[in-house]
């Protein structure tokens, strides 16, 4: 996790770690690049740098191929190639396809365009490392969770659903370099520098046949080891090309990114075929039980005989109860409150079986979007927080507090501040020294000026257990005065009561003159005398009388205390106990007072005896001195 930090720390950064990255390119007007972070597309030529837009400071990745790395006689092939792929890229609009955010921009030295923030390539993950930083940080010991490659696999299917159905176009060189993972953990299809267009826009579609072994260039061509056997072979090619290519890739994600069998060049690209024809269900031991048979038929020679895209997307192996969730979060959208308040009560049983890191970068994002939506706050809110509990400071400071300072602004509906005071002690925990000031502390103060009595109680209920969390001026100046006024304004006995217990519970975060200039003197002007009140008074009263370090003194016990305790002795509400442990914390007091009292008039006695003995004694030197 702290490597994933680490990285995303980086996008954020306002300094340029990478001057001259892009040299003349238009780019650069709109973008601020900060670090090379992973590459993809055919031969990995795109560099990939995290970024910002320089307008709004959003995060983005900038593509960026040098045209220095293919050798001149190939350079114009090559890049006529990425240009076409960065062309359809940019027309296609689809959840599983890479979002453009500023078109192909080309200079002398590069081509260079924008998209939606970027992790890496699926091939970086899978341990391809060309046109990396030597580091490669932040993906090092990356290893993809099931639940991630299922869900990811779901969404490739989807992206070559429409794909076929909606665009018209096969993909042509479906492989790792060709997926990107962005920053939320989404597999999106990329790579559509070979893509084909339909001739025909009806229902009998015709694909148009190109013959790269005439190029020759290993970047001008299909990555061979997931091109499908009728592409190469009988210049025939359709979706179901694609589907075997997404066969191949399974088995590569299973396999260490290892594809079923190496093809460099076009002669092991036709030996390949032969052996595919005799390729047995076992030599796929590394694809899990659920996918293995319908990987083995997407690898059907015959590509009539190949599964379609949309019978993968809904193979039973996809039917797990995480990647349903994540598929529900990506679509909630499309659903109403009431069918999402019924998802998000379900979601915390679901939240347990999920990786850490799939929670907070792929669940939290589709949490936070419905904070716009004060209705469904208080569905989401346990979600996110239940998140929370696994985080570290780091995290929830950076992933999580962002998306909540708005939310606790927010006055209905009135659970939203429930929930905010349940949790109030991971807020608390969790949250630096400033942001308590500045966003926490104010949704205390509110809540206890609340007009809700289960909020005031609620709050004044957990205060104490998080007490030693709070600064000592904020618990003076701002907490305990509003603890006073509550309890003196209320016409809630129970609220009344709650907050005496409350300020008891607190004398031990309070220093000794806060509580005989502060707390002792409002508590005979509490307007009330009902017994649990009263009880809640004279508790107050024993905890300090007892307390080692707030030692009351006599005067105020004998002057102060005493003339307020014993009429109230007297009230004909109290039952027997609580009038017996009035009576017995009045004989304490007097008791003290009569002990103090007693030893200081044995001290003025002993030390008038004293000075009568030292007159007389001055009286007899003098006479004997005189006469």
């Amino acid at each position: 996790m702290d490597v994933l930090n680490k990285f995303y720390s980086t996008v954020s950064s306002t300094v340029s770690q990478l001057s001259g990255v892009l040299p003349g390119n238009p780019v650069t007007r709109e973008y601020e690049v900060t670090n090379h972070i992973a590459s993809a597309g055919p031969g990995l030529l795109w560099k990939v740098y995290s970024g910002y837009k320089k307008s709004t400071r959003q995060p983005a990745s900038i593509f960026v191929f040098e045209k220095r790395q293919v050798v001149p006689q190939d350079k114009e092939m090559v890049i006529e190639t990425l240009r076409k792929g960065i062309s359809h890229l940019t027309k296609l609009r689809h959840p599983q396809i890479l979002v453009v955010q500023h078109p192909l921009e080309e200079s002398r030295d590069c081509l260079a365009f924008a998209t939606e923030p970027v992790f890496s390539s699926l091939a970086n993950i899978l341990g391809r490392r060309e046109n990396l930083p030597s580091n490669g940080e932040h993906i090092n010991g990356y290893e993809l969770f099931d639940v991630e490659i299922k869900y990811g696999l779901l969404q490739i299917g989807e992206g070559l659903a429409f794909l076929h159905r909606d665009a018209k176009m096969l993909h042509h060189n479906l492989c790792p370099a060709s997926i990107v993972i962005n920053q939320q953990g989404a597999w999106k299809l990329f790579g559509l520098d070979f893509a084909v267009q339909s001739a025909s826009m009806d229902t009998s579609q015709l694909w148009p046949y190109v013959d790269y072994r005439k190029n020759g260039n290993e970047f001008a061509q299909p990555e061979l080891e997931y091109l499908a056997p009728e592409c190469g072979l009988t210049e025939i090619q359709s979706p179901a090309s694609d589907i075997y290519s997404l066969g191949i890739l399974i088995y590569a994600v299973y396999n260490g990114g290892q594809p079923l069998f190496p093809a460099k060049d076009w002669r092991m690209y036709s030996n390949n075929i032969s052996q595919l024809k005799s390729l047995v269900t076992s030599r796929l031991q590394c694809v899990p039980q659920g996918l293995r048979d319908l990987t083995r038929m997407m690898l059907n020679t015959t590509p009539e005989l190949r599964p379609d895209e949309h019978e993968f997307i809904k193979a039973e192996f996809f039917e797990d109860v995480g990647v349903k969730a994540l598929n529900y979060l990506d679509s909630l959208f499309q659903w109403d409150n009431r069918q999402k308040s019924h998802f998000y009560k379900g979601l915390p049983q679901i939240l347990g079986k999920l990786p850490h890191r799939v929670l907070l970068y792929r669940v939290i994002p589709c949490l936070v979007k419905e904070f716009v939506n004060p209705m469904m706050v208080p569905f989401v809110l346990p979600n996110v927080f239940a998140i929370a509990d696994g985080c570290n400071k780091q995290e929830f400071s950076m992933h999580i507090l962002p998306h909540l300072k708005p939310v606790m602004a927010l006055q209905d509906p009135i659970q939203i501040l429930l929930i905010f005071m349940q949790r109030m002690d991971l807020l608390l925990k969790s949250t630096p020294c400033e942001e308590v000031k500045s966003d926490v502390l104010p949704l205390l103060y509110r809540a206890l000026e609340s007009d809700a009595q289960e909020i005031q109680e609620l709050c004044l209920s957990v205060l104490p257990t998080f007490a030693g969390l709070i600064e000592y001026p904020a618990m003076k100046n701002a907490l305990l005065p509003r603890i006073k006024r509550l309890c003196i304004s209320t016409s809630s006995i129970s609220v009344r009561v709650n907050c005496l217990v409350c300020v008891g519970k607190l004398l031990d975060n309070l220093d000794k003159w806060v509580v005989l200039d502060e707390v002792l003197p409002f508590l005979p002007s509490i307007p009330s005398r009902e017994p649990a009140v009263l009880m809640g008074i004279l508790g107050i009263y024993k905890l300090v009388l007892s307390h080692k370090k707030m030692n009351m003194s006599k005067e105020l016990m004998a002057t102060k205390v005493i003339p307020f305790l014993m009429p109230l002795s007297i009230e004909n509400s109290l039952t027997l106990n609580q009038f017996n442990a009035l009576i017995a914390v009045i004989k304490d007091m007097v008791n003290q007072i009569e002990v103090e009292h007693r030893v200081k008039l044995e001290q003025i006695q002993a030390m008038q005896q004293e000075h009568k003995y030292e007159f007389l004694l001055f009286n007899i030197i003098c006479y004997y001195i005189y006469y």
